[in-house]
């Protein structure tokens, strides 16, 4: 299915309103059309939007890469931490203008929903820097370094329809629903949905046509345009022969049909179906290929096996006629009754290049004529034996290509099992920042960086919490929450935390202390006269310090209410809470190895559950700097769980 004008319309309005103030955390490439952007913003969940040739929706699934994109690197290159600036439609086209600025750049991602589709990236000047694929026909030409080009106009604009823009109707010789169509650029499926709905017969002539019936097919358009744009609809998924939704019932619908909640939503499962459908054809059509590639290997390595066996029994046969040869009192090969005998086993005796040679078929055997018959039999009959070696290796070869057929054969039946998405779990607020909680079951948030760190004390802060920070230029804030009778070892725990996510980490830098302070103590702007940086604040006031002893920390899986998260912080507390973990120390590994290092060993424990956790969120709770893994192992929570399981 492709998206019509007025759909598109409702979908950037909507998308637009959501994705105020996110910007690119991450791109990936799902298809050669279909790109996913990881939106992430300070204060709000993040958001996945798909851009496809097919339409742009929000998604809840992530789905893993299924054949390169060509245009992925470069989008990586320009977009990424780019803020989404807007979204806008051209006209009533199919086609989306992505705005994205930041760092004193600005970059329009332009999105073609119509035949093939297209995926452009241009300058602010509209100049293409990179596209899914050139154009060049008779209206425009599009290629990187030119201009980019809308298509010609090619009726009128549904937006902004007058019921006079009706009035040829009555004079056109066309088939109505066929005029309608054409002029007003809606698809099929509208076409004959806004006929069916006005009681009109779309394949009258269009002059045929009375008045009353040209309004309502003008009022009928008017309704479910403002209805689809404006999101005053009830939309459905309809299955028949193909599957599609609709943002509203259009007529008499053939098939099973079922409501979704929301347009969105209903583009979310199409769309993403017919995104891992094809994913799934392109990985069995590669795996079919290489089936047959292994299928004739084994094919000629069985006829390699036939003919050096047909060889050693040939070899074999006249080794044998020299012995006869020998009862026949014949001594000599030279001998003109050796030559036919010889000839009776497609065998000849000849000379190249002053050496001797037994020709047996094809199989040339370097002879002395002068030895006895016995001697060259000899000789045959090493060849001969020569030859079953060869045989053996060839079988040995043989059967390893069988295995590997047979391991790919079940691998591909298992593909068409496999799911290839991954459902996108609802984070808490927390989750958007560092967190964990304590061996007592206290909150603790932490910024990441100085728009977190900014948006914890700014919007989380609150009169019974406690904030910490490192003795140290480069350190976040964190905040123990409900922490007026917060123990001791809470707050060694916080204490902790704080001085590993701080620049001591990634310097190695053991003995930094941290201190806490009370709400009130923090002033969130800057003396009279002075200027405080994005994330920083100024603490007036006794600060209680604390001294956490070494620079170590624990990744673990945490379960949660609706599945399971994955956080970082003191040992001791994410040992307790949860089920697997993994014990880090400075040094050692770069933070992206050591995340996907960490990610393999979890898998081996819990693959389920890992596999729906990805790399950017392991890299995403891992402290700045290098990392060494010194411990992996099951955590209480999984230990707590197997208990409760024996005692019901």
């Amino acid at each position: 299915m492709g998206l019509a004008g007025i759909e598109l319309r409702y979908l950037v309005d909507t998308i637009s309103e959501q994705v105020q103030g996110y910007y690119i955390s991450n791109i990936y490439g799902i298809t050669k059309d279909s790109i996913l952007f990881k939106l992430h913003h300070t204060e709000k969940s993040d958001l996945f939007m798909m851009v496809s040739t097919s339409g742009v929706w929000l998604t809840k699934v992530k789905i893993d890469q299924m054949e390169p994109n060509r245009l992925l690197k470069r989008l990586r290159s320009d977009l990424l931490r780019l803020k989404l600036k807007k979204i806008e439609q051209i006209g009533a086209e199919r086609i989306a203008y992505f705005t994205f600025e930041g760092f004193g750049k600005e970059f329009v991602l332009v999105g073609e929903f119509f035949g093939d589709g297209n995926i452009l990236l241009c300058s602010n000047e509209m100049k293409i820097l990179a596209l899914q694929h050139s154009i060049e026909v008779r209206h425009r030409k599009l290629s990187v370094g030119l201009e980019y080009v809308v298509p010609p106009n090619s009726g009128l604009d549904i937006f902004n329809i007058a019921q006079s823009d009706f009035d040829e109707l009555k004079t056109t010789d066309l088939v109505a629903a066929k005029w309608f169509g054409r002029t007003l650029g809606l698809p099929k499926k509208y076409v004959e949905g806004i006929f069916d709905i006005g009681n009109v017969d779309g394949k009258k002539i269009g002059n045929l046509l009375t008045d009353d019936e040209i309004r309502v097919i003008f009022e009928t358009t008017k309704k479910i345009v403002a209805n689809v744009t404006t999101g005053n609809h009830e939309p459905i998924i309809v299955k028949n022969e193909k599957i599609e939704v609709l943002p509203v019932k259009l007529g008499k619908l053939d098939g099973e049909i079922t409501p979704a909640d929301s347009f969105i939503d209903g583009l979310d499962t199409v769309f993403t179906n017919n995104i891992v459908t094809k994913g799934k054809s392109i990985q069995s059509s590669a795996s079919d290929k290489k089936i047959k590639e292994l299928q004739t290997q084994i094919s000629e390595q069985q006829k390699a096996i036939e003919t050096v066996k047909e060889r050693s029994k040939n070899v074999t046969n006249v080794a044998n006629s020299l012995y006869q040869m020998i009862s026949s009192g014949i001594i000599s090969i030279e001998d003109a009754s050796a030559q036919e005998i010889l000839a009776t086993n497609n065998a000849k005796l000849t000379s190249e290049k002053g050496i001797s040679l037994i020709i047996v078929q094809d199989e040339k055997i370097k002879i002395n004529t002068k030895s006895p018959l016995q001697s060259i039999a000899s000789v045959l009959f090493n060849e001969a034996k020569k030859q079953s070696g060869a045989i053996k290796s060839i079988e040995d070869i043989k059967l390893k290509t069988e295995k590997k057929l047979e391991k790919l054969q079940n691998k591909t039946e298992l593909e068409q099992d496999i799911m290839m998405i991954t459902e996108i779990r609802k984070k808490n607020w927390y989750e958007r920042y560092r967190w964990f909680n304590s061996s007592e079951d206290f909150l603790v948030v932490g910024g990441r960086d100085a728009a977190s760190n900014s948006a914890v004390v700014r919007k989380h802060l609150v009169k019974n919490d406690k904030i910490f920070h490192a003795d140290i230029f480069g350190s976040p804030f964190f905040i123990i929450k409900d922490a007026e009778n917060a123990p001791d070892s809470s707050m060694n725990e916080v204490a902790h935390a704080t001085v590993c996510f701080s620049r001591a980490w990634r310097e190695g830098l053991y003995g930094v202390k941290a201190y806490w302070v009370h709400p009130e103590q923090v002033k969130k702007s800057a003396p009279s006269g002075e200027f405080l940086p994005k994330g920083s604040f100024t603490i007036e006031g006794q600060r209680n310090f604390i001294n956490p002893g070494n620079l170590i920390l624990a990744v673990g899986i945490i379960p949660q209410e609706d599945g399971y998260a994955l956080t970082c912080g003191p040992p001791e507390t994410i040992k307790k809470n949860s089920i697997c973990y993994a014990i880090i120390e400075p040094h050692g590994l770069e933070m992206v190895d050591a995340a996907k290092k960490i990610r393999i060993e979890f898998l081996k424990i819990y693959e389920e559950i890992t596999k729906k956790i990805t790399i950017d969120d392991f890299v995403r709770v891992m402290p700045a700097g290098k990392s060494q893994i010194k411990e992996v192992d099951v955590g209480n929570a999984e230990m707590q769980n197997f208990i409760n399981e024996e005692l019901e």
